[in-house]
C-alpha cells in the first residue's frame, strides 16, 4: 500500500490535516503517517486536542523548536531528510504556509518524492510576509496543487503550472470547521473561558465582538499596536470586545503599557473548540489571521481585516470579510456600519461544503495507484 507522509508544524496546520486524516481512514486505500516538526510546541497540543480533532497523536515528532527562520527552516530540513531516508514514503503532503511546509517541500523534492500542497495558489503579493516567500517557493516545486478558491487557479496558472496538476479542491480548514461545530453543539461549553464573557454580556443583552492580532507588522511595532488599540478602545466603548492575545501582541502591549482601556476584555490564547464557542456568535469579528477570514466566511460572520492585503480574495469577492488596513478611522467606519445592520452580506464559496478532504483523497490515490 502506497504511504503518505502528511506534515504539519504549528497548531493550525492541525486542523487542516485533521479531515485529510479522516479521509484517508474512510477511504482505506492508503497508508499515512503524521509528522509533526515541532515547529511550534504547545504544551495544550496533547491527547484531548487530537481527540477533539478525531485524529490519532502524531506518529513521529521532530522537535524542530524555534530560532530564526534560517535556524528553524535548516532544523527541520535535517530532521526530515533522516527520517525520508529512513522510511521512504511514497509521497509527502504538506498543508499552508509555515516553515515546516518550504522545509519539508525541499526536502522531499531533493529525494525526488512528490509533494502535495493544499492551499495552493494563495498570494498577497506581500513578499515581506514570510507566509508569502514560503507559498510561492513552495508551489514552485510542488507535484499537485490543492486550490481552495478561484485566485489560486489564476496564480498557478500564470506561473506555469500544468493544468492537470490543478485540483480545485475546496477547502480542508472549512471541512473542520464544519465537523468542529457539529460537536459544538453536542458538548458542554460551560467550563470554557470564554463562557463567562459571553454569559456577561447576554445578561446585560449586549452584542459582542472578537479581536485577534498577531502579524509582526501589526504587533511588534508599539507605534503601530497603539494606532490599532486606539480604534478597539472607541469601538469598544459601542461594543465590548473579547481579544483573545497571541503571545508576541502581549509581549508589545506589556512592554510599552499600551492601554486597552475598560471594555476589551483580554483572555488567554484559547483551545479551537473555546474560541469557535466564542466567535461563531460575535457581532463583528476583528482580525489579521489569514484563516480567521475563511472561518468567518464559511459561517457568515462579519470579519474586518486590519492588513493592508489579503491572499484569500474569495473572503472579499464572496464572503463576509472586508479589508481595511491599519486607519484608525476606517477601522471604527467599518465596524460601525455593521452594527448600524449595513455591513457586508456575503456568501459560502464554491466547494467549501465539508468534502474537500474527500477530494483530495481521492486525486492522490489515483495519482499514486
Amino acid at each position: 500500500m502506497k504511504r503518505l507522509y502528511l506534515v504539519a508544524g504549528a497548531r493550525p496546520n492541525f486542523m487542516k490535516i485533521a479531515p485529510i486524516v479522516r479521509a484517508l481512514q474512510s477511504h482505506g486505500g492508503l497508508a499515512y503517517k503524521i509528522i509533526h516538526t515541532g515547529q511550534h510546541y504547545d504544551r495544550e497540543m496533547n491527547e484531548v486536542f487530537f481527540e477533539e480533532l478525531g485524529i490519532p497523536q502524531p506518529d513521529i515528532f521532530m522537535a524542530a523548536g524555534g530560532g530564526s527562520h534560517a535556524q528553524q527552516t535548516g532544523k527541520i530540513m535535517l530532521a526530515f531528510e533522516e527520517l525520508c531516508n529512513t522510511e521512504r514514503p511514497d509521497a509527502v503532503l504538506v498543508v499552508g504556509d509555515v516553515n515546516s511546509t518550504l522545509a519539508c517541500s525541499i526536502v522531499a523534492k531533493k529525494l525526488s518524492i512528490p509533494v502535495a500542497h493544499v492551499e495552493a495558489g494563495l498570494r498577497s503579493g506581500d513578499m515581506t510576509m514570510p507566509e508569502e516567500i514560503n507559498r510561492v517557493v513552495t508551489d514552485s516545486i510542488a507535484d499537485w496543487f490543492f486550490v481552495t478558491e478561484p485566485s489560486g487557479i489564476a496564480h498557478l496558472k500564470r506561473e506555469g503550472k500544468p493544468d492537470a496538476a490543478i485540483h480545485y479542491a475546496g477547502h480542508v480548514m472549512v471541512d473542520n470547521l464544519l465537523y468542529q461545530a457539529e460537536k459544538l453543539v453536542r458538548s458542554d461549553t460551560s467550563g470554557f473561558e470564554t463562557s463567562n464573557f459571553k454569559t456577561v454580556c447576554a445578561n446585560n443583552d449586549a452584542r459582542y465582538g472578537v479581536v485577534t492580532l498577531h502579524r509582526p507588522s501589526n504587533v511588534d511595532s508599539a507605534e503601530m499596536l497603539a494606532r490599532i488599540v486606539g480604534a478597539l478602545r472607541e469601538i469598544a466603548t459601542e461594543l465590548p470586545l473579547a481579544f483573545p492575545v497571541h503571545p508576541r501582541t502581549r509581549g508589545t502591549i506589556e512592554k510599552f503599557g499600551i492601554d486597552l482601556g475598560p471594555n476589551i476584555t483580554l483572555v488567554g490564547p484559547q483551545s479551537y473548540m473555546s474560541f469557535l464557542h466564542l466567535w461563531k456568535d460575535a457581532a463583528v469579528v476583528l482580525t489579521d489571521s489569514g484563516g480567521l477570514q475563511e472561518e468567518t466566511t464559511a459561517l457568515g460572520v462579519p470579519c474586518i481585516t486590519i492588513r493592508e492585503n489579503t491572499e484569500r480574495p474569495v473572503t472579499v469577492d464572496e464572503g463576509s470579510n472586508v479589508v481595511v488596513g491599519t486607519d484608525p478611522a476606517r477601522i471604527v467606519a467599518e465596524v460601525r456600519k455593521v452594527l448600524r445592520g449595513e455591513g457586508k452580506q456575503g456568501r459560502r464559496p464554491h466547494l467549501w461544503d465539508g468534502r474537500a478532504a474527500q477530494r483530495i483523497v481521492e486525486v492522490l490515490a489515483r495519482e499514486l495507484s
